[in-house]
């Protein structure tokens, strides 16, 4: 899996990954005013079952769709390519970015390295 969402298509996912399932029109229930068109929704959401990242099965006479990719498998593969792309793939140099840019403190700091050392030991 190595598809980047655009930022429209990525907020459709949240929505997706927050309910579990749903119709083009609950999706456009969760998204913010004003509202988008419901074939702009429609739209997105057959892009995004292309790229693999979302399915659908039939519910009446309409269609339910479904996030095939898991929020934390995305989450990861977009951290690598931020990573990758802007701090020459090396964590350190990326932690120590946020560390200067956001004043993080010496908790988020050891919670962040328990995370990374937790998700390389699977």
């Amino acid at each position: 899996m190595g598809k980047q969402l655009t930022k429209a298509e990525e907020q459709i996912m949240q929505v997706l990954w927050s309910l579990s399932e749903a119709s083009v029109k609950e999706v456009i229930a969760e998204l913010p005013t004003p509202k988008p068109a419901y074939n702009t929704v429609s739209t997105i959401i057959r892009i995004l079952e292309t790229k693999e990242f979302v399915g659908h099965k039939t519910k009446g006479r309409g269609y339910v769709y479904f996030p095939i990719i898991e929020k934390s498998n995305y989450s990861n593969q977009s951290l690598h390519k931020l990573m990758n792309g802007y701090f020459g793939g090396s964590f350190k140099s990326m932690v120590s970015f946020f560390m200067k840019e956001n004043k993080m403190d010496i908790q988020e700091l050891e919670s962040i390295l328990k995370e990374v050392e937790k998700n390389s030991k699977k």
